[in-house]
């Protein structure tokens, strides 16, 4: 929670938040930024999922999803054919429940060709801290192996480093 928001003002879901809670501010948004990071790193559909509503609403490149059966279908499916996927996720602007964030993420295909994807969410946030809606849009570029430039999680010295735009 955040000193704005008190246990009782969420009602029945406080038992049940995510902080930081919106209204959010620099240090907030960008600890939302660095969590998402961390767990679509983890390659883990149920934990990612979990930072979401159940209702959750998804536009990500062409497909629509809603709630986190189907989010977790997608990123199963999603991770099947992305091996050795390795992202970065860095904070673009906010306000009190809204986080734009740019991304770019490494992987290679099943005939062992890597690419760069590249894209920007829009990410809006209940009372309780989970994402109600994600909007993505992401585009790939093809790269040698010799270009690659994101390897793994991130160290804590590399947080908040700012991504090149190519």
């Amino acid at each position: 929670m955040n000193e704005t928001t008190t246990p009782a003002a969420l009602g029945p879901a406080a038992a049940t938040v995510r902080p930081p809670l919106p209204p959010f501010d620099e240090a907030g948004a960008r600890a939302k930024v660095q969590a998402a990071e961390d767990a679509w790193n983890s390659r883990d559909p149920e934990r990612v999922a979990a930072a979401y509503t159940p209702d959750s609403q998804w536009r990500n490149r062409d497909e629509f999803l809603t709630g986190r059966e189907q989010i977790v279908s997608f990123l199963t499916r999603k991770w099947a054919g992305e091996q050795d996927y390795a992202l970065r996720k860095s904070l673009w602007a906010f306000t009190a429940d809204r986080i734009a964030v740019r991304f770019q993420y490494e992987w290679r295909d099943e005939a062992g060709q890597w690419w760069r994807s590249y894209g920007n969410e829009n990410w809006e946030f209940d009372a309780a801290g989970y994402m109600s809606r994600r909007e993505a849009s992401i585009n790939d570029v093809r790269i040698n192996v010799g270009e690659r430039r994101i390897h793994g999680a991130r160290s804590a010295s590399e947080r908040d480093a700012v991504l090149p735009l190519r």
